[in-house]
Parts: structure tokens; sequence; C-alpha cells
């Protein structure tokens, strides 16, 4: 699923700590779960609706991991300490004008970096891999959320802003 050279050195910053790359696994759950609750607490959300969403999510999520539905990539050290992950899924929708002849489209979520470690180009490894993997698997439009963090990261990458608009019905 990821590139065969995702390991990469960061020693600018780190010093001369090697991280690398590894698909999610199954395993991964409940770090998939923190980093989602995380990144949304940095955002702001308030602890009582991210208690209702982090039990809701862990639901959702373990059937998707386990059946491949969702995929990404955890960033670890040497020592296989989690620092940075990336989830993406390939979504069913409708063709589009900008995917006329597809009916999908490729999702990005949940892309969190520990606090510690931000500003060192994980996020930026992570999205090009997921990129990578989006033209491998053939899909014609990536989207994602983006919180005002992540916004100019994406913007430097290519990404542009859609016309999406939500309402919550609760």
């Amino acid at each position: 699923m990821n590139d065969p050279d995702t390991s990469f050195a960061i020693d600018q910053v780190f010093g001369a700590q090697r991280l690398s790359v590894r698909p999610v696994r199954d395993s991964d759950l409940d770090l998939i779960v923190r980093h989602r609750r995380q990144m949304f607490a940095d955002n702001g959300h308030g602890t009582d609706v991210l208690i209702e969403m982090t039990s809701a999510f862990q639901t959702w999520l373990g059937p998707r991991l386990a059946s491949g539905a969702y995929f990404g990539w955890i960033v670890e050290t040497e020592d296989g300490e989690p620092v940075a992950g990336l989830g993406m899924m390939v979504i069913d929708w409708p063709p589009h004008p900008r995917h006329p002849r597809q009916d999908c489209r490729g999702f990005i979520t949940n892309v969190f970096v520990e606090p510690q470690r931000r500003g060192a180009g994980l996020a930026r490894a992570l999205m090009t891999i997921a990129v990578g993997e989006g033209r491998r698997r053939g899909v014609d439009l990536m989207v994602l959320h983006a919180s005002p963090m992540g916004r100019p990261l994406y913007e430097r990458m290519g990404w542009v802003d859609s016309s999406e608009m939500m309402l919550a019905l609760r």
C-alpha cells in the first residue's frame, strides 16, 4: 500500500534519529483514535463532544481498519514510538465535474503530528505518500477537511479551497 522507500531521516531537526513510515495496522486502533481526539482538541472542540465522538469513532473505525477500507501510515522512531499519522479512504461519490467519469474520491483524514515533532516535515511526508497512493489507485480527485493549522501546508502542496458547506441538524 505504501511507497517502498518510506524511510527518511530528519537530521536537521532531531539529530541523527531515523524515522520510518509504515502502513497502519488493526493494532493501531487506539493510537488513531487518540490522534483524532487530540487533533480536534487542538482545534478548540470541547471535552464533552470529544468524549462522545471518540467512542463512536472507535466503534466505526475497527471494522474499517480490519477490512482495509480505512488505510494510512504511521511515522515512528527507531524505538517504535509513533509520532505522526494519516488516514485515507477511497469513498463512494457520484460523478462530478471535477471527476466526471469516476464514482469515488480519495479522502484524507486524521492528519496528526505529535506537538513536539511539528514543523519538521512529517505531515508533508505523509501527504506526499497519500497523494502517491491516490495516484497509484487511479483516483482522479482527493479531498480533505483542513484545520487552520494544516491549511497553509495543504495550500503549499497545491490543494485548493472548495465550495463545501455544512448544516448541523443536531
